[in-house]
């Protein structure tokens, strides 16, 4: 089954994914705390179809990417704007159900980034923390390898916002990896359709744009990185900072194309 199709049977599945799926599983949560077995199906507090329609509307536009070098630590500052609605962005970013749109190597099926293990740490209501144990493939020379890290996501359906942290665990070359990233929605027509009124929530948005204000997501990542001090010697360091950087940016090409095949679907 190609990729394209496991993404679209995913969203659909999504969409007629009962809400009463969650709250029959949240009897058995106790101290807002989540087992293992209570992680493959989430409660949705968004409009699925609303979701949809929004990320029909528009195109993608290439991440703006900083990158800055102080005390031998490198610093990638990344502003990046996903023609979906937060809900939908979060499920790209995150992947918590593994969908293999990272995929690099159409031969081998080699992956970028895979999910090893998902645990949801606490849930409130829409808000709920998850730890995830992902690893990223990793190519230096001859060798080929994939790095794990753990990523800490703070996801609230109601105000429609996730942040995250994330760090390494174990990693060959490197003596620094972490970063941290957070969507943030908003309203791209709001001056033009809305005018003086202020909107507070996306239905007051939809309400004074007569339901045909573009609802979009504005992705905010720093990473930070910096070989250990046998690598971080020029020129093998300016060799680990172009394979990292140039890593980077292909993940955030691969969750573009994500999203635009999450809009066609």
């Amino acid at each position: 089954m190609s990729v394209f199709s496991r993404f679209v049977g995913w969203i659909n599945l999504n969409i007629q994914q009962p809400l009463e799926a969650e709250s029959q599983r949240s009897e058995n949560v106790e101290s807002n705390s989540v087992s293992e077995k209570d992680t493959k199906t989430r409660h949705v507090y968004y409009d699925k179809a609303e979701a949809k329609k929004q990320g029909k509307l528009w195109n993608d536009a290439p991440a703006k990417v900083k990158v800055t070098t102080k005390k031998g630590v490198c610093h990638m500052h990344i502003e990046l704007t996903v023609g979906l609605p937060p809900e939908g962005v979060y499920d790209l970013f995150a992947n918590p159900n593994n969908i293999p749109f990272f995929r690099i190597d159409n031969e081998t099926g080699r992956e970028l980034m895979v999910n090893k293990s998902r645990k949801i740490l606490k849930k409130d209501g829409p808000r709920q923390i998850a730890r995830m144990e992902k690893a990223v493939a990793f190519d230096f020379l001859w060798w080929s390898r994939a790095f794990p890290f753990t990523l800490i996501v703070d996801e609230n359906q109601k105000d429609f916002t996730a942040k995250a942290t994330y760090k390494k665990e174990k990693m060959m070359f490197m003596k620094v990896f972490k970063g941290s990233w957070k969507i943030e929605q908003f309203y791209v027509d709001s001056e033009r359709l809305c005018k003086e009124i202020e909107q507070k929530s996306r239905e007051e948005y939809k309400r004074c744009s007569n339901g045909q204000g573009k609802v979009a997501s504005k992705v905010t990542m720093d990473q930070y990185f910096q070989p250990y001090s046998l690598f971080n010697i020029p020129p093998v360091s300016w060799y680990i900072r172009g394979i990292t950087i140039k890593t980077t940016k292909k993940l955030l090409k691969l969750l573009q194309n994500a999203s635009i095949m999450f809009r066609d679907a």
